[in-house]
């Protein structure tokens, strides 16, 4: 049988997995889609938010699938109603999780990780919009965010220990600490409190603070100007900077020279120039 010539592959089986989101239709939280960028809304307002087992997973899932999307380059993940999440919902998860034995509560909390790590694996930044509470798993979809904005009266809280659980919860001793620092983690994982949003900001958990009536604008055009930006590069460094945290000096110096050489092959890094010479802004086009 004759194999196919190299300069006649189907561009299709090149794609793989990729799959279009525009159609997306979420089932436990709002989902749209405009323009390249993506906005996640948890709404459950009446309760602040909070995530069902069925919400865990959708958004799971969802972040697996973000991972194949070319037409999703910046994503925004907010809340209704001045709330961003307040966590696990009480009577749909907390109580139910006491009935149950130490293999079916290993595979939950293996499930929550699978979102933290979903999230942290899909090439989208990922901005975190978040205004009024923000605890437990809803803390730590904040944490697992690229970039957080939030408000004065934001009120983040890593409240495990107030159940009788530990503060290492879906990475939170692993990421929480390379975000403000060890000691701070450390205060916030023993003791369950409140971080308010311009103590937020001064720790470096917020980029910044805004006011609560802009903070969606915000949020969403800083979303914009990173979907604008060289989508394939932007992948690039959301990858280095997971996985430089386990590498020395010398091998995250070698990892980034092979990295920055592969988006040199880009069309985008010749737009660039293109446009630097012509003296116009780049229209990048993530290829």
């Amino acid at each position: 049988m004759s194999q196919p010539s190299p300069d006649r592959i189907d561009p299709a089986l090149l794609a793989g997995n990729r799959k279009p989101l525009a159609g997306y239709r979420a089932q436990h939280f709002d989902w749209q889609l405009s323009a390249s960028v993506a906005t996640i809304t948890l709404n459950r307002p009446e309760r602040k938010n909070p995530l069902t087992f069925e919400a865990y997973a959708e958004l799971r899932d969802l972040f697996v699938q973000l991972k194949y999307a070319d037409d999703v380059h910046a994503v925004v993940i907010t809340g209704a109603g001045g709330n961003f999440c307040s966590g696990g919902d009480v009577h749909e998860i907390i109580g139910p999780l006491l009935r149950l034995k130490a293999p079916e509560l290993l595979m939950f909390t293996r499930m929550t990780g699978d979102l933290v790590k979903a999230m942290r694996g899909c090439p989208q930044p990922l901005v975190a919009a978040i205004d009024g509470v923000c605890a437990g798993a809803g803390a730590i979809i904040a944490m697992s965010s690229d970039l957080r904005l939030g408000t004065a009266r934001s009120k983040t809280a890593f409240l495990f220990n107030r159940v009788g659980l530990a503060g290492c919860d879906m990475g939170a001793c692993a990421m929480l600490p390379r975000i403000i620092g060890q000691g701070r983690a450390s205060e916030l994982l023993y003791t369950g409190r409140s971080l308010g949003g311009e103590e937020g900001e001064r720790w470096g958990f917020f980029n910044r603070l805004c006011p609560p009536e802009t903070l969606a604008t915000e949020a969403a055009a800083l979303a914009a100007d990173l979907a604008a930006g060289p989508s394939f590069a932007n992948g690039i460094t959301k990858t280095m900077l997971q996985h430089e945290w386990a590498m020395t000096i010398e091998q995250a110096i070698e990892a980034e020279a092979q990295a920055q050489a592969l988006c040199m092959l880009t069309q985008d890094f010749g737009r660039a120039y293109d446009a630097f010479v012509a003296r116009q802004k780049p229209v990048f086009q993530g290829n």
